[in-house]
């Protein structure tokens, strides 16, 4: 029988859907091997070619490693919580839930259907009360914890209880709010409740505080920064303000150092490992006190260039520090005011990348230089943020370009402090500049005057050697309804954590999924909602991040309902050996994994420092645009009352129009001769580029008769084909009769019509086709453009393939004969290349050399079963359900090949012993001859004399001459 892909694909994956083929076990004598992909959000489109890509590549490395013998683990769940389902609610009434059921249940069809290796039984759904109890719960032990420095890890909050009421805030090292007080035990112990828990969220991993956040007033929810583009929202495109609001923080500072020394240790690719150093951005310095004039308080700055201090001319501060207010003059308060209200339209992002515009306002307040007392001016300017460092930096015109710059602009002083002729530009620290108008540091180098800074500083309280770091603590709130309730409830507006027992706490049932007429977020509709039916809960939900910060630890142990994996699967399991999925999850959703598991590693639930040993970007599949050419609609009608057909033109004639082809111009006016009454007009016509559904368009040629029907007065519309013939509405298309589209490549979307589904590609080809197809397109990490002309190649393979194991009547027929060298040599080229490629992740050079292989056993008609057995395994990862197939096929009764015994290979059969040598007579080639290359040279001279077909050529002749070169040529001379 011929290949038929649709019943064998449904086949082997109802028998592995009722077989649990894959289902992984918490131990095992085998070596474990954990593979992973970022779960993916369920949306309503359901998959595109370009979604699989990554996972059709771990599965291959899953199978691969099942066939080398391993216990893999291969899961799958959701990421459900989200905006999308939220915003669809709101628009249609429809509960969250529901759309995220019916878009999961479409998921799991499309992923079913490309026959992924995944251990279903361990699904997770990030949505789900089971899952996301744990969530709660790991929230619940970050508010249990502070971070004790000397020791560099979390402990229980009860510790630093202990030593406060014991000897007070003395000999406490921990992260905590600068505002932490100092204390003894006695003022502790006397402290009432509601001070003492104040005080602790101070330092506590998990705490409330008024943070600056990115608040879209529109969708009424805090936005990450990942998630605002040019001071809109990436979801709606709605406008985002720079707000003060109380929020949920994560103290992910704490970690800071350990997470930048961890990226030393895992397999990551550089670029994204670079990204991580750059946001958590370690810089060492001083911190530095400049007293505010006229006034008991001060500005404290934060400097990597502590020596330039009698540099500085004016300090800068970020719009929202909490001390503009107050420092801004009557005089100032209209134009600060009005800057302000500028500066939240703009996300953090934006201001930090704006390196070009320069903008501030005075406040009309000064300070002092601590170290000679000089008046300096105080400024605000939005490229100064409040949550990185102190919110404040020392302005030095001199040494740093953007503070010239800005000086320039408003007219400020400029002081020079190092000896350079240049000092517009950045003072080079490497270069022993000797330092100038800077009072004791007068003549000194740069380390020397940096010590002697610090050290003054220190010696009058007015600053400190400093390590910083710009990544700030994670807000970890949104003011929407889907996603997971903070565990939270408020006695005297302190938070509380509620009992583990109550655990998970529900999502409660609301009437609409908006805030409240009086703002509060969309939990405030909940009726009755409290906690012992008298406290207030937490109205915020958690943010996005927050499921998929853990979310693998619970596919080791997925249904246990005590704990949130048991302490043997984490031990079994250890950590995630491969991870693949997007680098656009770089600073998001990679970092707070990596500080989670910290986290979890220091309460002992972890047994391993980082969570991913090696992960993998899989690049980005584009999409292959396809566009038509529509005479534009503002030369279609002249008169209301008469409308003349559209006209669509092929891209070759476009082209001739475009290049000023007088004929194809007076072809196409010929329809619109009414409207354009003059010649010079016929040579200004406008055409429209538009879009069509890629669907609908084959190897660049256009299904006229799809198109009519696809987009709405195509029924009515013209068609010039590329050979100039035209298509009127009741015309057929001839057989060969093409309308020609043109291309580009853009990101795959549904507003581009180049979506493709893979549904589709899968009943015409089948999944196998697709799998391999996607591989070939070009590397994994690679972005590479969509093009299914390319997969008919592939489908053809696949059914090359099949047909050698069948005769011409398509009856299965192998044969269990020894193989020749010829056949052993071809099957253990392809074992040595499959085997290293899948090892380097070069899957698209193994679909090459699958069809190398596959062409070459077909020319030399082999049917050994030998040989084809092998090549069932070493395909199978690529192509499992033809494998699986033949696998039975060929008389392997035990049901599956997924834990075969992958072929081992054999470099013998690769030895070059015998050699085709070129036979040259008279300088010209006439035959070849098989010979050992073990002969020397007398030997082989003799054997070619010896042959008839030479002694034809030689005529009775006598050569003059017989010249062998070992191993290459054999030339004779008459």
């Amino acid at each position: 029988m011929d290949y038929q892909f649709k019943e064998i694909e449904n086949k082997w994956q109802q028998f592995w859907a009722s077989h649990q083929t894959f289902k992984a076990n918490n131990q095992s004598d085998k070596p474990k091997y954990y593979v992973l992909d970022m779960f993916p959000y369920p949306s309503g489109a359901g998959l595109h070619v370009g979604h699989p890509l990554g996972y059709i590549a771990s599965d291959i490395f899953s199978r691969y490693k099942r066939l080398k013998g391993f216990n893999v683990l291969h899961p799958m769940g959701y990421d459900s919580f989200g905006l999308p389902a939220e915003q669809y609610a709101i628009q249609t009434g429809q509960h969250p839930a529901v759309t995220t059921e019916q878009n999961i249940a479409t998921y799991r069809r499309q992923l079913d259907q490309l026959g992924f290796s995944f251990d279903w039984s361990r699904e997770v759904r990030t949505s789900s009360p089971e899952y996301y109890k744990w969530t709660q719960w790991i929230f619940m032990q970050l508010f249990k914890s502070w971070y004790n420095k000397d020791k560099d890890q979390a402990e229980p909050i009860q510790q630093l209880t202990n030593n406060f009421a014991t000897q007070g805030s003395a000999g406490v090292n921990a992260v905590c709010d600068e505002e932490a007080l100092t204390f003894t035990a006695a003022e502790w112990t006397a402290m009432t409740e509601e001070a003492q828990q104040t005080e602790l969220l101070k330092y506590r991993l998990t705490y409330l505080r008024e943070s600056t956040v990115n608040w879209c007033p529109a969708l009424g929810t805090v936005l990450a920064n990942d998630e605002v583009k040019d001071g809109f929202s990436e979801r709606g495109g709605f406008p985002v303000e720079q707000k003060k609001m109380m929020q949920w923080s994560m103290r992910i500072t704490a970690y800071a150092e350990r997470l930048l020394h961890g990226l030393d240790h895992i397999d990551w690719p550089e670029p994204l490992k670079e990204m991580q150093r750059n946001w958590i951005g370690k810089s060492v310095g001083a911190s530095v006190k400049f007293p505010i004039e006229n006034r008991p308080d001060f500005i404290e700055v934060f400097t990597t260039r502590v020596d330039t201090i009698f540099g500085v001319t004016f300090v800068v501060l970020a719009p929202e520090h909490e001390l503009v207010a107050e420092l801004t003059t009557s005089g100032q308060k209209a134009t600060v005011d009005t800057y302000i209200a500028q500066t939240k339209k703009k996300s953090e992002l934006d201001r930090m990348a704006d390196t070009k515009t320069v903008s501030g306002a005075f406040t009309g307040s000064y300070v002092l230089n601590p170290l000679n007392g000089e008046k300096i001016q105080l400024w605000i300017a939005d490229y100064v943020l409040a949550g990185y460092g102190t919110g404040a930096v020392m302005a030095v015109p001199s040494g740093d370009q953007r503070d010239y710059l800005f000086a320039k602009h408003f007219d400020l002083p400029i002081v020079p402090i190092i000896d350079l002729q240049q000092i517009e530009t950045q003072a080079d620290p490497t270069k022993e500049g000797k330092y100038i108008n800077s009072d004791f540091i007068n003549g000194l180098a740069y380390k020397e005057a940096t010590a002697a800074v610090v050290a003054k500083l220190e010696s009058i309280g007015a600053g400190k050697a400093k390590v910083n770091f710009r990544m700030r603590d994670a807000i970890f709130g949104r003011q929407r309804y889907w996603g997971e309730p903070v565990p939270v409830y408020f006695k005297n507006g302190l938070p509380y954590l509620i009992d583990e027992s109550d655990l998970p706490l529900i999502l409660p049932e609301i009437d609409k999924y908006l805030p409240t007429e009086t703002g509060e977020p969309p939990l405030g509709r909940a009726e009755g909602w409290k906690y012992h039916d008298q406290y207030e809960y937490e109205l915020s939900t958690m943010p996005g991040w927050a499921g998929s910060s853990w979310y693998w630890y619970r596919y080791m142990d997925a249904q246990n309902s005590s704990t949130f994996a048991s302490a043997e699967a984490v031990k079994y399991w250890k950590d995630v050996d491969l991870y693949i999925g997007g680098s656009e999850h770089a600073t998001g959703h990679l970092l707070y994994s990596r500080f989670w598991n910290k986290f979890l590693k220091d309460l002992g639930l972890a047994v391993e420092e980082e969570p991913f040993k090696k992960l993998i970007n899989q690049g980005m599949i584009q999409g292959r645009s396809s566009f038509t050419y529509r005479l534009a609609p503002l030369l279609l009608n002249t008169d209301e009352n008469f409308a003349k057909p559209e006209v669509y033109v092929s891209k070759g004639i476009y082209e001739l129009y475009k290049e000023g082809d007088f004929d194809t111009i007076e072809q196409i006016a010929l329809f619109y001769k009414d409207l354009l009454p003059t010649e010079a007009e016929l040579g200004e016509m406008e055409f429209s580029k538009l879009h069509v559904d890629v669907n609908i368009v084959h190897n660049d040629a256009l299904d006229v008769k799809s198109f009519r029907t696809w987009r709405p007065g195509n029924d009515k519309a013209i068609f010039i084909l590329e050979d100039g013939s035209v298509i009127y509405p009741a015309d057929e298309v001839p057989a060969d009769g093409r309308y020609m589209c043109d291309v580009e490549i853009e990101k795959m979307s549904k507003s581009k019509f180049n979506v493709v589904n893979p549904d589709d590609l899968i009943e015409r080809y089948g999944a196998d086709t697709l799998r391999m197809y996607e591989m070939f397109l070009g590397p994994l990490e690679q972005s590479k453009p969509w093009n299914t002309n390319g997969i008919e190649g592939v489908f053809k393979f696949l059914r090359k393939f099949w047909r050698l194991f069948h005769n011409e009547q398509w009856e299965f027929t192998v044969a269990d004969e020894t193989p020749t060298k010829a056949e052993q040599k071809s099957l253990h080229k392809i074992i040595r290349k499959a085997q290293e490629d899948i090892d380097r992740f070069s899957f698209n050079t193994s679909v090459s050399s699958f069809m190398i292989a596959v062409n070459e056993l077909t020319d030399l008609k082999c049917n050994k079963r030998a040989i084809l057995q092998d090549m069932v395994i070493i395909l199978s990862p690529y192509a499992p359900h033809i494998c699986e197939e033949l696998w039975t096929l060929l008389g392997n009764q035990a049901g599956t090949l997924s834990y075969a015994d992958y072929p081992v290979f054999n470099p013998s059969y690769l030895i070059e012993d015998e050699f085709a040598y070129p036979i040259s007579i008279n300088g010209k080639t006439r035959l070849n001859i098989n010979m050992a290359l073990t002969m020397e040279p007398k030997e082989v001279e003799a054997h070619v004399l010896a042959q008839a077909d030479v002694q034809k050529y030689l005529d009775g002749k006598t050569p003059k001459k017989v010249i062998v070169v070992k191993g290459r040529i054999v030339n004779i001379v008459i």
